[in-house]
Formats: structure tokens, sequence, C-alpha cells
């Protein structure tokens, strides 16, 4: 057996006419963010994880900001491929680690929910997928509330 790892992140800025969704929940509370997709900052970080784990490049790659077939798309869509794309290559997720950062919302009682969404989304159980929430301090832009930003790891495993 061989497994690897893979690590991404993402920032977006902020955007108060846009509904927020984070781990491929929507949090009515925002605020939105900037994006051509649905600015999932969240699971675009864990597509990049899953894509880098595997060594196939990166989001971007695949759903480029300048194609307009992905202008508001969903991204469960990019992580369902991210690790369609992973299979077919002999490798299969075996857990998530993500944290976001954020000033607002509070995000504690929405952890529970992105997990779930997550796991659906990858077809594993909640107990692999971990979210966590950090604020910035009041320190760069995402203290400012400009942005919100993710980091992820993905831990594959040959099949």
């Amino acid at each position: 057996m061989s497994v690897r790892v893979g690590q991404g992140e993402d920032i977006h800025r902020i955007d108060d006419g846009r509904t927020l969704v984070l781990g491929g929940v929507i949090i009515e509370e925002g605020p939105g963010l900037a994006g051509h997709s649905d600015a999932d900052v969240l699971l675009h970080a864990i597509t990049d994880a899953v894509l880098g784990a595997a060594a196939l490049g990166d989001i971007g790659h695949y759903f480029p900001p300048s194609d307009p077939r992905y202008a508001h798309a969903d991204s469960a869509d990019f992580l369902r491929t991210a690790l369609r794309l992973a299979r077919e290559a002999g490798w299969e997720i075996e857990n998530i680690d993500a944290t976001v950062r954020t000033e607002r919302p509070k995000l504690a009682s929405y952890v529970v929910h992105m997990r779930e969404r997550i796991a659906e989304i990858a077809g594993i159980e909640i107990n692999r997928v971990s979210v966590k929430a950090k604020t910035s301090e009041g320190l760069d832009a995402v203290g400012r509330g400009e942005a919100m930003s993710a980091t992820a790891v993905a831990l594959l495993e040959s099949i």
C-alpha cells in the first residue's frame, strides 16, 4: 500500500451581494464571497488538496475562471471530478482535514453540517472529514473582514 498527501489553499474576497457557500452548505448569515463559481473557498481548497496528492495539477487547470461554463458552478462538482480523476489514476481518498479562516460569520454551529456534506460528496464516512474554523485576530485581509480563506490536506491511498 502507498499513500500520498496533498495540500490545498484558497482565498476569496468578501461580496455582500452573494450567498455564502462553505463546504457545500449555504450559510444564510453570510457575507458571500466573490468568485466565478459559487466561490466555495473550502471545497476549492479540498479539491486542490486531492489533485495535488494525485499529482494531477490544480483546480484552475480543470475549471479555469475564464471559462463561462463554470460561471456560478457548484463547487461540489469540482471536488467530485477531482476524486474521479484521482481514482482513475489509482488513488482513493482516505481522509480530509481542512480549516476555514473568517471573522464573520461564526461557523461553530455549521461545522458538523459542512463535515456531513463533504463526506457525502466524497463518498466517505464523516469521521474521515475534519473541518475547523479560525479567525485571524484582526490581522491581514481575512482579519480585516475583506476575505475568507481555507487550507486543506487530503490523504490518498493507492487502490
